[in-house]
């Protein structure tokens, strides 16, 4: 009866914003006739339909806003005013009361408040559709000292959130196999990939001890950094409801005058920014994935003035090799021009099927990228273009990856940043560099000495059982076929075993005769 009733408020939230006039076209012929009623009696809106959808979500609530904010990243799939419409959601929730934040901290930590903190402020400082903030200072003990005065923050997971979460996305994967069935475009959108994504993002922000794992590897990743800063965590702390950190000082990046009036150098804040991006994603292949301005700070602190904090790490991105290769060489090709490189790059990935024609694809992919070049490099988004390269690629059914997706967004939000912070930004200028460097890393000299480097360990272990394996091979072969050259190569390698058991005998025997020799002089010697 619950899901009913959602159901019914979710109906009538998008006929109050006017939302089935926007699919009436996409609609199935045999649907459209009972939805036309419904368009018919829709008040007509003067609104834009961005705005409609995204006034539509936040009427629906918490897990619906941050649903948004998730579409919001899909701009393969949705036109430009949707998604930066979507991009203006943000969780505006009212916090949960005092005594349920105490109640859920005493239980998790296993004391009372008083015990583990010399000092707690019942009051939060921030709420969010999953989690609450607070600060406090911590309270030392004979196990650790080292916690007398320290300064922390403490997230507490919002109480009761599961099942509003699971029954609210149980509507979502039903209306987005309804999508699929009744609109003609349904298939393209792909609802019930889109759906499932953000099931997966969700569910990861649930488990607040996945989110200070993943501050934990960003801060060892920037441990020698002179431009970021992570919280450390404390993880005797740390359960999966509530997490304890070190306290960060700073303002928020998007509060420009303030940051300005205390004599921040925005031209170098914007580089730093664009650095610190593209060094988490190349070289490390592990991104902060939710950038936007509340979850970025900068320091003040004289010691680390002009720094930047980073804060909430509920969302990662994570690329495999494979994937920085990809990207890498795409954005190099980019602005070398190079479009039959970037179609060879599109293929050699396997997400472009085996008989699409290079020459077409070159075609589409010059059509995104020429028009780019009437500009200044400064005037060139990456993020876009990146966006516009998938959307190409969806013709020639391709499969863009989700941590792909991840990636552009941030790409997007830190353009965004950057360029409000230096207007003059020349994000290429900044970011091809790096790029050159880890290409040069991967696929020059360089690469290949790192590459057998890392490859020695395991070599080291394969190499000495080279011979017996031949050998148990040539013999399962033997056995087959009886075929005498065969038997020939095996007492061959049998022989050779034999010669390097005897060498190491002789030298064994020789490096103990050196050592026996020089105990006898060292003894020698001493008397």
């Amino acid at each position: 009866m619950s899901r009913i009733v959602r159901l019914s408020i979710i109906f009538y939230t998008a006929w109050r914003f006017n939302l089935f006039g926007l699919i009436r076209d996409n609609l199935r012929p045999g649907v459209r006739r009972f939805f036309l009623g419904l368009i018919a009696s829709t008040s007509p809106s003067q609104l834009p339909r961005g705005e409609r959808i995204r006034l539509a979500l936040e009427a629906l609530g918490p897990i619906f806003v941050k649903f948004g904010q998730v579409l919001s990243t899909r701009r393969d799939l949705l036109p430009d005013d949707v998604s930066n419409e979507l991009a203006k959601l943000q969780d505006r929730v009212p916090p949960f009361s005092n005594e349920q934040s105490k109640a859920i901290i005493e239980k998790a930590l296993g004391h009372p408040i008083e015990v583990i903190f010399s000092s707690f402020d019942a009051t939060p400082v921030a709420s969010a559709s999953v989690a609450q903030v607070h600060f406090g200072v911590l309270r030392g003990n004979e196990t650790h000292p080292e916690w007398a005065n320290q300064e922390i923050a403490i997230k507490v997971l919002r109480p009761g959130i599961l099942p509003v979460i699971e029954s609210d996305l149980a509507l979502m994967h039903d209306l987005a196999r309804i999508v699929e069935k009744v609109s003609e475009d349904g298939r393209r959108l792909k609802p019930r990939e889109v759906v499932a994504e953000f099931d997966t993002y969700l569910h990861d922000e649930l488990d607040l001890m996945r989110e200070a794992a993943n501050a934990s590897q960003l801060r060892r990743n920037f441990a020698d950094s002179d431009k970021l800063m992570i919280p450390e965590m404390i993880w005797d702390l740390c359960h999966t409801n509530v997490i304890v950190m070190e306290r960060m000082y700073g303002v928020s990046i998007g509060k420009t005058d303030e940051l300005r009036a205390a004599g921040v150098d925005f031209k170098k804040l914007a580089i730093d920014g664009v650095e610190i991006f593209f060094t988490q994603v190349f070289e490390y292949g592990f991104f902060h994935a939710d950038m936007h301005p509340g979850n970025i700070l900068v320091s003040l602190d004289p010691n680390t003035f002009g720094r930047y904090i980073s804060l909430d790490f509920g969302i990662v991105g994570n690329l495999s090799e494979f994937d920085k290769n990809y990207l890498a060489q795409n954005f190099l090709a980019f602005f070398n021009r190079d479009y039959r490189r970037v179609a060879e790059l599109h293929i050699e990935s396997g997400w472009v099927p085996a008989n699409t024609r290079l020459e077409e694809l070159e075609g589409a992919v010059r059509t995104v990228c020429e028009p780019y070049f009437d500009r200044p490099l400064k005037d060139i988004s990456l993020g876009i273009v990146l966006m516009r390269l998938f959307q190409t690629s969806r013709r020639f059914k391709v499969e863009i990856q989700p941590q792909l997706t991840l990636l552009q967004k941030t790409l997007l939000n830190v353009e965004g940043l950057g360029r409000q912070l230096d207007p003059d930004l020349d994000l290429w200028k900044t970011a091809k560099p790096i790029l050159e460097r880890w290409v040069s890393q991967q696929l020059g000299l360089r690469g290949l000495i790192d590459g057998l480097k890392k490859e020695a360990p395991n070599w080291a272990k394969i190499l000495p059982t080279l011979p017996r394996l031949i050998a148990e091979n040539l013999e399962q072969v033997h056995r087959k076929e009886q075929r005498p050259e065969f038997d020939l190569l095996k007492q061959l390698l049998i022989d050779e075993r034999r010669k390097r058991r005897q060498w190491l005998g002789i030298a064994l025997f020789l490096s103990g005769f050196l050592v026996g020799a020089l105990l006898v002089l060292v003894r020698i010697h001493s008397i």
